[in-house]
């Protein structure tokens, strides 16, 4: 089982890098990427504490968008695998957009505060192991009673896109974002292109001038993607000669989707790595106990 898009405390999950990967060995899965939002920063505590026999595949799901109109933008999510994380052009856009993440949910809770609502920068920040970001503005919605629950948070009410107290961020462009990628090593795989219900999709067209513009794959099995859509774009995958992943996209108890809730053929995972030249998968060892010390696993 491979499951190619989950989150940490290094951005919006609930779980510590090391308490993911040693869930997803729970889980039975054989290999996991960590794509938490715009960093790399969880990378190394998981490959630390990664079990025996489960694989790391390096990742980072970035923030991207594609303009369809003079005033008119469209995000998007890029996953981004087995890139060269020191490479600095993409280090440094990397850092920029965790810079704009801060800035937009403390703008957000300003909004908030502003009509009287009990929710405080404070607070926000103190509930982010990580970068900070909308994810944590919502708990704090939650946690106010303003909402019931985070997806009620993510409405036109409150901060959904285009609500209220909704913020846009500065994000760079998908095919500026695919051509980062591709000079860091890595390869780029178009996160839940289909999950209407989040907001405005982009159409075909969009996603074959990505493909030209070195795109390997798309996400085709994602909680968030209806059969149809996922036919539709497993047709696309198909014509464009794009790799077709799956994943839960994964964050913890603040979403229903459960490790390895979808998942990725092993030849579509032999088809990424051998495409990704700017790092390694990691896996796990079996720790040897010192010369000297009782061996853990009762044998001599």
């Amino acid at each position: 089982m491979i499951d190619l898009h989950t989150h940490s405390t290094a951005s919006d999950g609930l779980l510590r890098p090391a308490e993911v990967v040693r869930q997803a060995a729970s889980s039975g899965l054989s290999v996991i990427a960590l794509t938490d939002h715009d960093t790399t920063s969880g990378l190394v505590d998981a490959a630390e504490a990664l079990p025996a026999g489960l694989t790391l595949l390096p990742g980072a799901e970035i923030s991207c968008g594609v303009r369809v109109g003079p005033d008119h933008w469209v995000s998007l999510h890029l996953l981004a695998y087995l890139f060269d994380a020191t490479e600095p052009d993409f280090a440094a856009v990397r850092a920029r957009l965790r810079s704009e993440r801060v800035t937009r949910a403390q703008r957000m809770v300003e909004k908030l505060a502003a009509d009287g609502h009990p929710v405080h920068w404070e607070r926000v920040r103190a509930q982010a192991d990580g970068v900070v970001g909308r994810p944590h503005v919502a708990e704090a919605l939650v946690s106010a009673g303003l909402v019931d629950t985070v997806a009620d948070a993510f409405t036109p009410a409150w901060i959904g896109a285009g609500g209220r107290y909704w913020v846009g961020k500065d994000e760079p462009d998908a095919l500026e974002a695919i051509r980062l990628v591709r000079n860091a090593g890595g390869v780029s795989v178009l996160a839940h292109a289909y999950a209407r219900k989040r907001g405005e999709t982009i159409n075909p067209g969009m996603i074959t001038a990505l493909a030209r513009a070195g795109l390997g794959g798309l996400e085709v099995d994602h909680p968030d993607h209806t059969p149809d859509a996922r036919a539709e774009l497993r047709r696309l995958a198909a014509d464009l000669d794009l790799i077709v992943t799956g994943a839960s996209d994964f964050h913890g108890p603040s979403k229903p989707q459960r490790l390895g809730a979808e998942t990725t053929s092993e030849q579509a995972y032999d088809a990424l790595v051998a495409a990704g030249q700017g790092a390694h998968p990691v896996t796990g060892q079996v720790k040897t106990p010192p010369i000297g010390e009782p061996d853990i696993l009762g044998k001599n």
